[in-house]
């Protein structure tokens, strides 16, 4: 027993007992990673010192053996994430990879605490869908493991990224309703505790919005209700725009899933839709098909964009290190939300 004990070679979680910290943090220290004080480093090295830590060098060279890689999510309640999901997985399973699904749950603690959770259980690459976080911390991470950012505009040298040009379709809604004689046509945004990221895809969209209004000479009529683009938010929205004395003609939702929200509490209401209010959203979801809604949308091809940020991970993985940076193309389905505002007689 005596002999047994005195060869056990200590592990990562002998070192975060001995440092008094979790065995996350003390993983973080071990991989240099991002957000890592100076004293947290000096407690864990001095415990790794004290323990005589080394970490196996089979586990440091596993990287690309698994043959398992992941996908975080914050929300698998919206359709749009499940599509994204779909292609990356049919992509790894036409590379015979193995695919993790791991929903991270709301907030950037959450997601960062998934990704160390990943890499320390050996993925292979990790696909962030709609990641919080600066270019700085997203970077820290790619230096770790091979990383695609799904959703997130902008580029770096250290991760790919797939976006579709979030500008361009708000634009395409706007242009719509407008071509329609739609004047006043409200926006529902994405707010996530007040400071969005100027990266993702409700703060694009948004100035897509309001860069329309403004080229169609309706710079004072942008009306944007901050919300959550969930059902729930959507039916708030729509119960507030109902509220005022002269509700829009239009509501655009910046996600399919909030549009549908909109539509229940008009239905509800017992607004007539596209005859009272017409209504488009975001992202052409397979609901948005449904005979009984019909909805206008912006179809950005989610299983595309998946497929697309499977194919790039696996080729991050395989040793490809110059960046990938890919944008696209959005397209406008019409359906029946959607029609010229009615004319009200007296």
């Amino acid at each position: 027993m005596g002999e047994e004990t005195a060869s056990k070679r200590p592990t990562i979680v002998d070192v975060a007992r001995h440092a008094g910290v979790s065995p996350a943090a003390a993983s973080k220290v071990l991989r240099n990673a991002y957000g890592v004080s100076a004293e947290m480093k000096t407690k864990v090295q001095a415990s790794m010192n004290a323990l005589g830590y080394r970490p196996l060098a089979s586990a440091r060279g596993m990287r690309g053996r698994t043959q398992a890689i992941a996908v975080v999510v914050a929300d698998l309640h919206n359709e749009f994430s499940s599509l994204l999901v779909e292609g990356v997985r049919q992509e790894s399973v036409r590379q015979k990879y193995r695919l993790l699904v791991a929903p991270s749950g709301s907030g950037k603690d959450a997601q960062d605490r998934m990704v160390d959770d990943l890499i320390d259980r050996g993925m292979d690459g990790i696909v962030l869908i709609s990641p919080l976080g600066t270019d700085a911390e997203l970077e820290a991470q790619a230096k770790s493991i091979p990383m695609v950012v799904l959703g997130r505009h902008g580029g770096s040298q250290e991760f790919d990224s797939v976006a579709a040009d979030d500008f361009a379709g708000a634009g395409l809604v706007v242009d719509h309703l407008v071509a329609h004689g739609h004047k006043r046509i409200a926006y529902i945004n994405h707010t996530t505790d007040g400071r969005n990221d100027a990266r993702l895809p409700e703060e694009v969209r948004v100035r897509g919005y309001v860069d329309a209004m403004i080229r169609h000479g309706l710079g004072d009529s942008i009306d944007i209700v901050q919300t959550q683009w969930s059902q729930e938010g959507g039916e708030e929205a729509g119960r507030v725009l109902l509220a005022r004395k002269k509700p829009p003609t239009a509501i655009f939702a910046g996600a399919d899933v909030a549009a549908i929200g909109i539509l229940t509490s008009l239905w509800a209401a017992g607004v007539s839709v596209p005859g009272e209010m017409s209504v488009a959203g975001f992202d052409n979801i397979f609901t948005t098909s449904l005979a009984p809604i019909s909805m206008t949308t912006v179809d950005q091809s989610g299983l595309d964009m998946g497929s697309k940020a499977g194919r790039l991970l696996l080729e991050r993985i395989a040793d490809r290190k110059d960046a990938v940076n890919s944008l696209i193309q959005p397209s406008l389905i019409v359906r029946t939300t959607t029609s010229a505002p009615m004319v009200r007689t007296l």
